[in-house]
């Protein structure tokens, strides 16, 4: 799909990968509505790029229907949601020890609020034949974030809910995307541009792969090459991968301490 003129709504785009998107998206042509929980940050943004802003807590379905319809009345009707918002927490011990809050609040970000959107959205672009999902999920979608289950599950569900959206309505005209990247020089990991080197990519980069996906109709967009071969080792011979990723988990224990996410891009 060519976004020029299109309608956008961006979850998380006040920052990061998000931000990246709605500066990239305007700079084609594109018609774009940032939705996210820091309203000053989406409005400082969105006046500097020329775009909107709205509230939106993604964990709140009616948040989500009316970020769409604040979309809508501003720019018609929309072309392309991009379920962008993300979160990761951690596990504090053992691999079921987070909170039953953190699983919910990882399943309701980065899983519902994608199947809330989509049932907003999808009746009017089956009626019109046109429309585009982009889910951003993760690389641990396809493979694992050693030290946090629940962003990991859930990152899995994320891509299996954009697969069923392909299959159930690509014929009805309907695109979808979902992303997997591996580490990116975000807030999400404290880092900025100026940390993204080697493996470690920034925010544009993700961004430009993202509308270079969704404008050749990439279903899975890695920005990270290597992943398609992690996954497809991950596939073909499933006990060598787990014994791959204990070794680094090892190897994360022995050279940092603990196992902490955010440091994990310095061993991969």
């Amino acid at each position: 799909m060519d976004i020029s003129g299109k309608s956008i709504v961006i979850t998380g785009g006040a920052s990061g990968i998000g931000a990246a998107l709605a500066r990239q998206a305007v700079a084609a042509g594109a018609k774009v509505c940032i939705a996210d929980l820091n309203i000053e940050l989406a409005q400082s943004v969105a006046k500097e790029i020329g775009a909107i802003a709205v509230a939106c807590d993604v964990t709140q379905e009616k948040q989500i229907i009316e970020a769409i319809e604040f979309a809508q009345a501003a720019h018609g009707p929309l072309d392309i949601f991009v379920s962008n918002a993300g979160l990761g927490r951690g596990d504090p011990s053992h691999a079921a020890s987070a909170p039953d809050a953190d699983w919910a609040l990882n399943w309701n970000v980065h899983v519902m609020a994608h199947v809330w959107a989509a049932r907003a959205l999808l009746p009017a672009m089956i009626a019109r034949g046109s429309g585009y999902f982009v889910n951003v999920a993760s690389a641990a979608g396809l493979l694992n974030q050693i030290g946090d289950a629940a962003y990991s599950a859930s990152k899995h569900a994320a891509v299996s809910f954009a697969e069923s959206l392909l299959i159930a309505h690509g014929d009805d005209g309907i695109g979808v995307s979902v992303v997997c990247p591996q580490y990116v020089a975000t807030p999400l990991l404290g880092l900025g541009d100026a940390d993204a080197q080697g493996n470690l990519l920034t925010a544009g980069d993700v961004a430009a792969s993202v509308w270079q996906g969704v404008a050749d109709g990439t279903f899975v967009i890695m920005p990270h090459p290597e992943v398609a071969k992690y996954s497809a080792l991950r596939g073909a011979d499933p006990a060598r991968w787990i014994k791959g990723m204990q070794m680094l988990r090892a190897k994360a224990i022995n050279e940092q301490g603990s196992i902490s996410v955010s440091g994990f891009y310095k061993l991969v």
